[in-house]
């Protein structure tokens, strides 16, 4: 199990620092995002175009994810303890109950293979 950590690019350093605008304006519109193994716990980041962004093992520990649209992220092994999930979309592969214990037992997200296959 990979342990979130503090991530060294511009783009981390952005939302660690809750510039979620700064962060819309810097991220490439044409590739994919990586924070994999990144340690967002307890930010605010309702605003976050958090489109194709690859957010495995990360750990979302008492974030604001509300009104997010997650279906385009990979979420394999991240962890969503105590974080606000409010109007969030995720990904089709994630079960309601796979979400729900990741939110309140701090479980990592498992992916159903049948449909992550065919995303």
């Amino acid at each position: 199990m990979s342990i979130p950590r503090q991530l060294d690019t511009p783009l981390y350093t952005l939302l660690h620092n809750e510039d979620i605008q700064g962060f819309n304006a810097s991220r490439p519109t044409d590739q994919p995002v990586d924070l994999t193994d990144g340690d967002f716990r307890g930010l605010d980041l309702r605003l976050l175009d958090a489109s194709h962004i690859n957010f495995s093992n990360a750990y979302f520990r008492g974030c604001d994810l509300r009104g997010l649209d997650l279906r385009t992220c990979n979420l394999e092994g991240a962890s969503l303890a105590h974080a606000q999930i409010s109007g969030t979309y995720f990904p089709s592969s994630l079960s309601a109950d796979e979400i729900l214990m990741s939110v309140n037992f701090g479980t990592r997200l498992r992916c159903s293979a049948t449909n992550s296959a065919t995303s």
